[in-house]
């Protein structure tokens, strides 16, 4: 192992940039051998020659060639993957993917549904045993195997190939829904920029009678029928649910809402199109500026005059709560949604890593970074929602029943629209709301593309921008249903059922073929190859056990007890529930799909094809200076 598979007389006869044939192999351009030796885990020059050297993980020699050496280290000379241009643009990418528009709506409404302040402890105890773990294990797989979320299992467990393919119609499912919560955004931003905002007033086109405007100079009381202007403007004026029956009955498609969702389509794509070089530096905007807004308006929403009841009803704790199983379920699925493992973003991300990137050092920043996020939006809304129950003469819980969108565009922008200089910070507030949308949508759309384009490498590798032209196409398409008037009905339906069953499925038995069928003391020693230290006992017994049981948890109890949705006074009928699960199911039908055209397309007895099939097919190659090695 310490010789030298060429050496340099072997080559003497080559002329520097001409082909030359040695024992039957065509080399192009030889290279001063390099001697790798074991001890210190480094490349050295072979004796007379001085080659440059670099850090690898095994102790092999090689020279770099237009074709394979035999031996147990596969050398070959292979076009670079792309990576980040910096370390910085990467953790922005990842940071701006998982803190999304939940952060600021979801975990508020479930943090006070729960518990309040009691609510931070089954949280934390779920990041940590669950949620961290998982967000670190898809980080390890995407930087070790450079690969997206289909071609990747090839080098883990091929039988569960079917997972990738899951992943991108799951993608494609919240594309579908995610970008027209965007779409409503915009068409607030553009409603911003008057001296008086529209939904301030009833006197516009769009109101009814019942219409009442309790921050008017005149003495008005809310009553049991009393309708505020901001909802009426979000009901009947942006989405026009009056003008649908149900879903059922969807209506027509709302044209300002398509030319929203067009418009944020079209910045999508030249974002996007050129690959995490140009995605790298559009999150710097993306992904810092909705922290300055947050800071501005959490400043502006501690000094308004009762917002210390938001805060008190927001922190609060009911121990008793913790009691009820629910506030573990909650816990468990809003730390899963929040961090984002399972929609082959990480994966896709992190294959752009340089090969010894620290991304356990990462994992760590981005998570924290996200649930401090979160833990900082409920300040943010419950200051506020402490002051409409000031203004209202009413509880605070009376103030906080919207929940979802709802929060945002009724119950905060009315009490944005009746501060001091409402325009300005309206719109910023929508404008924080685009951008956290954005860069999801970046990320998603980014996990589909890359896991498209390594499994078919030699069909769009150089035809990404037409990829993800037709990508972006299919994705508004996939849009039109929730542009109707009954779209915010599907938009809920999609959000319940359509992702939640089936990311936690495909989590689920991912964290099964790496723990169990790839095997923990592999992925271990992947891991040390990478950054130079095997993972504790922790990380072990959480990937083994816990993560799986935590996933197992969640699904078990939404399964057991799903949702019933209702929105705007609108009951859903018992069919959409089947409908949900069914168009959850047809993402996840891939696995069991693919796990019988695997065994049927492999060849000998029945035990021959299932070790087959769950024994990686193809080596990872390793990266070490211009050489590339394959691990066996």
């Amino acid at each position: 192992e310490t010789e030298p598979l060429t050496s340099k007389k072997d080559v003497s006869d080559c002329n520097e940039g001409e082909d030359c044939k040695e024992n039957g192999l065509l080399m192009r351009n030889p290279k001063p051998a390099l001697q790798l030796a074991e001890d210190g885990n480094k490349v050295h020059p072979s004796q007379g020659d001085k080659g440059e050297a670099a850090q690898i993980s095994n102790g092999y020699s090689g020279v770099q060639s237009t074709v394979p050496c035999n031996g147990m280290g596969e050398l070959m000379e292979l076009e670079d993957r792309e990576t980040w241009s910096k370390k910085i643009d990467f953790l922005l990418s990842v940071i701006g993917y998982a803190v999304d528009l939940g952060n600021v709506w979801r975990f508020p409404y479930i943090c006070y549904q729960n518990g309040g302040g009691a609510f931070l402890i089954p949280y934390t105890l779920m990041a940590i045993f669950g949620g961290i773990p998982l967000f670190y294990m898809e980080l390890a797989l995407g930087q070790y195997h450079r690969n997206g979320c289909i071609s990747i299992w090839r080098k883990i467990c091929p039988i569960f190939k079917g997972i990738g393919f899951a992943i991108c119609i799951i993608d494609l499912y919240v594309a579908s829904y995610y970008n027209t919560i965007m779409a409503w955004a915009f068409y607030y931003l553009v409603s911003s920029f008057t001296s008086e905002l529209p939904w301030t007033s009833c006197t516009n086109p769009w109101n009814t009678g019942n219409c009442t405007n309790y921050f008017s100079k005149d003495n008005v009381s809310w009553s049991l029928h009393s309708i505020s202007p901001a909802e009426e403007f979000y009901t009947r004026q942006v989405l026009q649910v009056h003008r649908s029956n149900g879903l059922d009955d969807l209506g027509g498609i709302s044209w300002q809402l398509t030319i929203c969702l067009l418009l944020i389509f079209t910045i999508v794509y030249f974002s996007i199109w050129k690959g995490v070089k140009t995605s790298g530096k559009v999150v710097w905007v993306t992904a810092t500026f909705p922290y300055i807004i947050l800071f501005i308006l959490l400043v502006r929403g501690a000094t308004l005059p009762g917002a210390w009841r938001g805060v008190l009803y927001y922190l609060k704790p009911d121990w008793h709560k913790l009691l009820a199983t629910e506030v573990w379920v909650d816990a468990a699925a809003q730390i899963f949604f929040s961090l984002g493992p399972g929609f082959g973003v990480l994966l896709a991300y992190a294959s752009y890593n340089k090969f010894h990137n620290n991304c356990y050092q990462d994992a760590l920043v981005t998570s924290t970074v996200n649930c401090a996020t979160s833990f900082v939006s409920g300040f943010v809304i419950f200051t506020v929602l402490g002051y409409m129950a000031e203004m209202r003469k009413e509880d605070v819980s009376e103030v906080a029943k919207d929940t979802g969108p709802s929060l945002l565009f009724i119950t905060y922008a009315e009490a944005i629209a009746n501060m001091p200089a409402s325009t300005f910070f309206a719109i910023i507030f929508f404008l924080m709301l685009l951008t956290l949308g954005l860069d999801s949508t970046f990320a998603g759309l980014e996990g589909v593309i890359t896991g498209v384009l390594d499994e078919f490498p030699h069909v769009w590798s150089k035809r990404r921008e037409l990829f993800v032209l037709g990508l972006t196409i299919v994705c508004f398409l996939g849009s039109l249903a929730t542009l109707t008037f009954g779209g915010a009905y599907v938009v809920k339906l999609f959000e319940e059922y359509a992702t939640g069953p089936a990311v936690l499925t495909v989590v689920f038995l991912e964290a099964v073929a790496v723990a169990w069928f790839y095997g923990i003391t592999q992925f271990c020693n992947d891991v040390k190859e990478m950054l130079g230290f095997t993972p504790g006992w922790y990380w072990r017994v959480c990937w083994v056990a816990i993560s799986p049981i935590f996933l197992l948890f969640v699904t078990c109890s939404f399964l057991s007890n799903p949702p019933e949705l209702r929105l705007f006074g609108y009951n859903y009928p018992y069919w959409t529930t089947v409908v949900g699960y069914c168009i959850g199911t047809s993402s996840i039908i891939c696995i069991p799909i693919y796990m019988v055209y695997r065994l049927i397309i492999t060849s000998g007895t029945l035990k021959e094809r299932i070790l087959k099939s769950i024994t990686p097919e193809t080596a990872t190659e390793i990266p070490f200076g211009d050489i590339r090695m394959n691990a066996v």
